[in-house]
């Protein structure tokens, strides 16, 4: 097993910690997520991200079982598909019985259930919370208003809210919108919402000795989101997490920050 341990750095939550770094799981399938996982695991992450919608919670399960890292160690986080609000402490439940865990680090909503913000399904996440099936809970793909009408509801704001993201999407008002609510943002698709050959991106890993998805992944870590690259490759898993030892400075970060300039303005993408 590698000597790396990227269990930080990390945010802090309501309980406990949030390593920036998250090995992200979508696509990968059930029967290859147990030796995935460990090659996760052995590079050094201890956040893996999987969802119940992935329908490979149990091949992950099998890798934590395996792995000679203490519980505590790992941060695990899975989701629930919007179709099934209603069925929250079922799913919930299920989902722990194929991780083989008693509790999850981090629970979110995957998606708004019928495209609202649903406080009924919020309510089950706090008193999931409170009995100890996920220490953390918060959501996927909402937006300001949305998590604005669940914390006005409820009394309880989420505490992730986990979006598409990237240098290419980058916005500054959806930044500040969360960090006033005291929401942690992490970022899903990292590599697929860049352009890994933008010249600025070449520039700066070159001066790194470093590829531009570890650009990518340091850029995310330089601003304290929390970043879950995917891949399947024991090589490319190594790679990635690496991206999170890089020191970027102000200028190469602010740099990156612009390239996305010309996608905001031809976008109608919004978190507000």
């Amino acid at each position: 097993m590698t000597t790396n341990d990227y269990a930080e750095p990390a945010v802090a939550l309501t309980n406990g910690r949030m390593p920036l770094l998250g090995f992200g799981t979508w696509q990968i399938r059930n029967s290859d997520a147990p030796q995935v996982t460990t090659h996760a695991l052995e590079a050094g992450y201890r956040h893996i991200d999987t969802a119940t919608a992935y329908h490979n919670e149990a091949g992950i399960g099998q890798a934590l079982a395996s792995s000679p890292l203490a519980r505590e160690s790992m941060f695990v986080t899975t989701k629930l598909p919007p179709d099934r609000a209603g069925k929250e402490r079922r799913t919930l439940e299920e989902s722990l019985a194929k991780l083989g865990l008693t509790y999850v680090d981090m629970w979110l909503i995957h998606w708004p259930p019928n495209g609202r913000a649903a406080p009924r399904v919020w309510e089950q996440f706090i008193k999931a919370r409170q009995d100890g099936l996920a220490r953390a809970i918060g959501v996927s793909n909402y937006s300001l208003s949305q998590i604005d009408e669940l914390s006005q509801v409820t009394g309880v704001a989420p505490e992730v809210n986990q979006i598409r993201w990237g240098p290419s999407i980058y916005d500054p008002a959806v930044v500040s919108g969360l960090q006033r609510r005291g929401v942690v943002l992490e970022g899903y698709s990292p590599f697929k919402v860049s352009n890994l050959k933008d010249p600025i991106l070449v520039s700066i890993a070159s001066r790194h000795d470093a590829t531009t998805a570890q650009v990518i992944v340091a850029w995310h870590v330089a601003h304290g989101f929390v970043v879950i690259p995917k891949s399947v490759h024991a090589d490319r898993i190594v790679s990635n997490a690496a991206g999170a030892r890089i020191p970027l400075t102000a200028e190469e970060v602010s740099a990156i920050d612009g390239l996305a300039r010309v996608a905001r303005a031809g976008s109608s993408r919004r978190f507000g």
